[in-house]
């Protein structure tokens, strides 16, 4: 089961963060610095998925940007590392690029969108879509209608 997803610029500040499971506020600012802190700190020749505490992490840095999953040990790691891939695939297809000023300045609801609970991608911490064209499709509505 997925734990978190965060994605998260160079500087180490949070740009969202979807929680599926409950943590409370203190525990969310500690479990971000520490984790945030532990991704930045490893370079690019060492593994992305490493074990933290009782679960596993998964990150996947791109551009300015760093996906972070906390996972347990009966999902795939591969699969959530295929998940963001993916995920990043939609936003350039989206957006036209995958750059911090890009992320930043469009609205967020677009990324809640991709990931809400009952719609698209993730369901209940479990990957429930892959398409891209069935993700992509109410994002263009959406975008339609704002004109």
């Amino acid at each position: 089961m997925i734990l978190y997803i965060m994605v998260v610029n160079y500087e180490g500040h949070v740009l969202f963060a979807r929680y599926y499971q409950h943590y409370s506020t203190d525990k969310r600012v500690q479990l971000q610095n520490e984790v945030i802190s532990l991704c930045k700190s490893r370079t690019k020749d060492q593994s992305s998925i490493l074990d933290y505490e009782d679960y596993t992490l998964v990150y996947h840095k791109l551009s300015t940007v760093t996906f972070i999953s906390g996972i347990t040990q009966d999902e795939n790691e591969l699969a959530v590392l295929e998940l963001f891939r993916h995920f990043c695939k939609i936003l350039i297809s989206h957006f036209g690029s995958l750059i911090f000023y890009t992320i930043f300045v469009n609205p967020f609801l677009l990324l809640l969108e991709i990931v809400k609970p009952q719609n698209e991608m993730i369901s209940n911490g479990r990957i429930s879509e892959t398409s891209q064209a069935r993700v992509l499709a109410p994002l263009q509505l959406m975008a339609t209608a704002k004109r």
